[in-house]
């Protein structure tokens, strides 16, 4: 009996929590109503409780657009973007709440190659590299048989040539998502969430000012060793110390 009874209530709390959990459509039926607040909220709540996802970073940054929160917006575009970087809504969306930010920082100019090859990497996402480089290697596989056991000499250079170009695009796909797993995994770039901030040329109050930022501006940190202070770098290669709570990790 005693063990019915435990059963009953375990039952119980599981039924009220999926009554209690929020859910995406009910979510985007408050943005579509207009009330953004309450779609924050929600959208809020859904990623407390399933976990990261592209779609509704995506609307939640939109949702704070709207109530013109431009660092929690671009704070959410650039999270939506990380998962996604392939998706032209949310790159278009996130340059368009970066050109309300009152910092226009000119990044440093990159090699062409560098910037091609980041460019490649963040057409897909890691899990999109990884069904590549997955069907690539079954192909690369196909060619093989074809070449090992066809008959006529053309079809033996079609199984060779396919087993190069799937093999390649098999080592492409792994590297590709091995970067990006790098990237979710260790996150270095943060959003400034602070109304304004003065960097400091050491990590504490008496150092000496360096420059101004204000919120919405993204920066990376370069030095997480302490708690109360980061050392952060600008997209144009200046650094300084900022407190910890004036910044919030992407």
């Amino acid at each position: 009996m005693k063990k019915l009874s435990i059963v009953l209530i375990l039952l119980l709390g599981i039924a009220q929590f999926i009554n209690a959990a929020v859910t995406k459509e009910e979510a985007d039926q408050a943005y579509q109503a207009n009330d953004f607040a309450a779609a924050i909220e929600k959208y809020e709540a859904i990623l407390n409780t399933e976990g990261e996802s592209a779609d509704v970073y995506y609307n939640l940054g939109n949702s704070y657009y709207k109530e013109k929160n431009i660092a929690k917006a671009v704070l959410n575009y650039e999270r939506a973007l990380l998962l996604n970087p392939g998706d032209a809504d949310i790159r278009f969306n996130l340059e368009m709440a970066r050109s309300k930010t009152v910092d226009q920082i000119t990044p440093v100019s990159e090699v062409f190659i560098v910037t091609w090859m980041n460019s490649l990497i963040n057409v897909m996402s890691e899990k999109e590299w990884g069904v590549v480089g997955i069907l690539s290697f079954w192909l690369m596989l196909v060619s093989l048989i074809v070449y090992i056991f066809g008959r006529r000499i053309l079809y033996k250079k079609i199984g060779f040539a396919g087993v190069v170009v799937f093999l390649l695009i098999v080592i492409g796909a792994n590297i590709f998502a091995s970067s990006q797993k790098a990237e979710l995994i260790n996150r270095t770039g943060a959003i400034v969430m602070s109304p304004s901030l003065t960097v400091k040329s050491t990590p504490n109050e008496s150092g000496t000012d360096l420059f101004v930022l204000h919120e919405g501006t993204k920066v990376y940190v370069e030095d997480d060793s302490m708690r109360e202070w980061k050392e952060i770098r600008l997209e144009d290669g200046k650094k300084g110390w900022v407190q910890t709570s004036t910044i919030e990790i992407i």
